[in-house]
C-alpha cells in the first residue's frame, strides 16, 4: 500500500511537472481604438439621436500567461489580466432654425449653429481567456486566437464641449464640464476576443485583436433584460508583449 501511494505521488508529481513545463508569465501593453454599437447606442452617446459616434484612442496594460494545452505546444491557453480603457467620441450640430428656436427660446433667432463634441471613457479590469493555435511548437511563430472575455467597469467619466455660434460672428464656448458617471451603466461586461500575432521563441510578441461586447452597457433597474436598450463595446487593439521563460 505504501509503495502504491509513493508510485501514485510520483506519477502525479511527474504529470504536474510536465503540465507546467511550458508555463510562462509576462506583461502586455497596447494601444486601442474603442467605440460602441447597437441599435440604442445613441442613448449612451447623448440626448441627441443624430449624434455621430466615433472611435476613441486609448490603451491597455497588464499581465499575460501562457499555458500549454497540447504536448507539442501547438495549442495554448493565453489568459490576460488587463486595465483596459474603452469608450467613444460623439459629436452633433444643430443648424435647423426651428430646432434652434425650440431649444434656445428667445435667444434662438440670433443663433446660427450649435455644436457639441465630447468623449466618454470606460476603465475596465478585463480578463480575456483566448485559446491560441500556433504555427510552431512552444507557442512561437504566427498564432491565431479566439476566446471569451469578462470585465468589470471600475470607472466611467465624460467630458464635452458645447459651442454656440451667433449670426453676428461671435461664439460662446464655455469651459468643458465633466465628471464621473456610472449609475446608468452595467458594472460587468461579457464579450469575446479574436486576433492574430507573432511570437518569438524568446517570448517577444506583437498582435492585433478585436473585442466585441455581448452584454449591453445599459443597466436599467426597472426594465427586464428582454427590453433593455442595446449598446455594446467594440475595440481594436495592437499589443506588444514579453513572456518570461518560466518553467522552460
Amino acid at each position: 500500500m505504501k509503495k502504491l501511494a509513493l508510485l501514485t505521488l510520483g506519477l502525479a508529481t511527474a504529470s504536474l511537472a510536465h503540465a507546467q513545463s511550458g508555463f510562462r508569465i509576462g506583461v502586455r501593453v497596447g494601444g486601442t481604438l474603442s467605440t460602441i454599437g447597437g441599435k440604442n447606442a445613441d442613448q449612451v452617446a447623448g440626448p441627441n439621436g443624430s449624434a455621430d459616434i466615433n472611435y476613441l484612442p486609448g490603451f491597455n496594460a497588464g499581465l499575460s500567461f501562457q499555458l500549454p494545452l497540447s504536448s507539442d505546444g501547438f495549442w495554448t491557453l493565453a489568459p490576460e489580466l488587463l486595465v483596459n480603457r474603452k469608450g467613444f467620441k460623439r459629436s452633433y450640430q444643430i443648424t435647423d432654425r426651428n430646432t434652434l428656436n425650440t431649444r434656445f427660446g428667445a435667444e434662438g433667432p440670433s443663433i446660427d449653429k450649435f455644436e457639441s463634441e465630447g468623449k466618454r471613457n470606460f476603465t475596465y479590469i478585463d480578463l480575456p481567456i483566448p485559446v491560441r493555435i500556433n504555427t510552431a511548437p512552444g507557442g512561437s511563430g504566427l498564432y491565431f486566437e479566439l476566446g471569451p472575455q469578462v470585465g468589470y467597469m471600475a470607472r466611467s467619466s465624460q467630458k464635452f464641449t458645447e459651442t454656440t455660434k451667433y449670426n453676428n460672428g461671435t461664439k460662446d464656448k464655455p469651459s468643458s464640464p465633466g465628471g464621473d458617471y456610472k449609475e446608468d451603466l452595467s458594472s460587468f461586461d461579457i464579450g469575446g476576443v479574436a486576433g492574430l500575432g507573432y511570437q518569438t521563441e524568446g517570448g517577444l510578441s506583437l498582435g492585433v485583436r478585436y473585442n466585441q461586447g455581448f452584454k449591453t452597457l445599459f443597466d436599467t433597474k426597472d426594465v427586464s433584460a428582454r427590453y433593455e436598450p442595446k449598446a455594446f463595446n467594440r475595440q481594436f487593439t495592437v499589443q506588444l508583449g514579453y513572456l518570461l521563460p518560466l518553467g522552460k
